[in-house]
C-alpha cells in the first residue's frame, strides 16, 4: 500500500463527506461519500456517523492516517466554537474524542484551513509566494491563511468590524440571498470587505471558495482589487484534500 493514501473527512453543518485521497496528486482513490450530519449536530452522533463513513472503506482504509476538518477555531485539538453544530462541542477534546472512537491517531483541524492547504498543494494558491488568503463564502465567511504555502492556523477574518457590523454578516453569500440582492450590490460589499483585508494585510492573491465560486464570472470581475483575486478550483474536495494533507503522509 502506497505510503502516499491517506483519508480526509470534512465535516459540515449539513453534510459530512469523505474518501481515501492519493496525496501525490490530489486525487481521490475512492468514490466521494457524503452523509447527511446528524441532527443537532451533537458531538458523539457526529463521531458514531464518521466512524461508520471510515469502516465503509473496509480493507483498503485499514491502517491509513485519517484527517479530519470541522467548522471550528481548533488549538490543540480542542474545538474552541461551532458553527451550525451543537454549542457542546466549544471547548471539547475532540481530537481525542475522535483518536478514541478510531483507534487510531487523527489530524483535527478547522475547515477554511483545510481548504487554504488544499488550494495550495493542487489549486489556485500552488507556488504562488508570500500572503495568500482563502475567503470561502456561504452561510458565514471562513478564512484560511497561507504564508509561502505554509499554513497560519484559525485565522477568523469574517468576524472583522467593518463599518460597524461583523463583516460576515453583511458580505456573506448568505447575506446576497437573505436580502435578495442583486449579483452588483453584493459586490459592492465584497469590494469593502476584500480592500479591508488589503488594508490590514496586503496579501499576493485572495482566493474564493464556498458554493458560490462556481458563481465566480458574476462577481469576481466587478471587484476592483490591487492583489489578484481568483475563484478556487476544488470546490467540494478541498477539505478532504486538506485534511488528509495534514495527516503527513505526504512526507
Amino acid at each position: 500500500m502506497s505510503s502516499s493514501l491517506a483519508i480526509g473527512v470534512d465535516i459540515g453543518g449539513t453534510g459530512i463527506k469523505g474518501a481515501i485521497v492519493d496525496l501525490t496528486g490530489g486525487t481521490l482513490v475512492t468514490d466521494r461519500v457524503k452523509v447527511p450530519t446528524p441532527r443537532g449536530g451533537e458531538p458523539d452522533d457526529i463521531v458514531e456517523t464518521v466512524v461508520q463513513m471510515i469502516d465503509g472503506f473496509g480493507v483498503q482504509g485499514e491502517g491509513l492516517p485519517v484527517g479530519i476538518c470541522f467548522p471550528a477555531v481548533v488549538l490543540h485539538g480542542r474545538t474552541m466554537s461551532a458553527a451550525n453544530v451543537s454549542k457542546r462541542w466549544i471547548g471539547l477534546e475532540a481530537e481525542a474524542l475522535f483518536e478514541k472512537a478510531l483507534t487510531r491517531d487523527i489530524r483535527f483541524i478547522n475547515d477554511a484551513d483545510a481548504a487554504a492547504v488544499a488550494e495550495a498543494k493542487y489549486g489556485a494558491a500552488k507556488d504562488v509566494g508570500g500572503l495568500v488568503i482563502l475567503s470561502t463564502l456561504g452561510t458565514g465567511i471562513g478564512s484560511g491563511l497561507l504564508f509561502d504555502g505554509v499554513l497560519i492556523p484559525n485565522a477568523e477574518l469574517g468576524h472583522l468590524e467593518i463599518d460597524g457590523k461583523d463583516a460576515e454578516s453583511r458580505a456573506a453569500y448568505s447575506a446576497k440571498e437573505r436580502e435578495s440582492l442583486s449579483w452588483e450590490d453584493w459586490a459592492k460589499r465584497l469590494q469593502r470587505y476584500f480592500e479591508t483585508l488589503d488594508a490590514l494585510l496586503s496579501p499576493e492573491l485572495i482566493v474564493v471558495g464556498g458554493g458560490v465560486s462556481k458563481e465566480y464570472a458574476h462577481f469576481v470581475p466587478l471587484l476592483k482589487l490591487r492583489p489578484s483575486i481568483v475563484p478556487a478550483v476544488l470546490r467540494n474536495n478541498a477539505g478532504i484534500l486538506g485534511a488528509a494533507w495534514m495527516t503527513g503522509a505526504a512526507s
